[in-house]
């Protein structure tokens, strides 16, 4: 499992405690009970908003499956001169 990214970590804590705020202030809840759904609820908007924030060079490293791997240049350079030459 990867570690999560800074980005990741920033976008997430900076949504939990704005989304807890904000609908702790719309919603006027002074019970126990409505505080704590509020802060579940903010908790797991944190965790999807930080599962979405994108991780750089995530996708370039993955082939589909059943795909062959990319093959560096240099192998390429050597496959298209060993067929030019015959």
């Amino acid at each position: 499992m990867r570690r999560p990214t800074a980005a990741q970590l920033a976008y997430g804590s900076c949504t939990v405690i704005l989304s807890t705020l904000a609908m702790l202030l719309l919603s006027g809840a002074s019970s126990a009970a409505g505080i704590a759904l509020i802060a579940v609820a903010a908790l797991a908007l944190g965790l999807l908003v930080a599962l979405a924030v994108p991780v750089r060079g995530a996708t370039a490293s993955r082939t589909a499956p059943g795909s062959p791997a990319p093959r560096p240049a240099a192998q390429e350079k050597v496959a298209a001169a060993s067929v030019t030459d015959n």
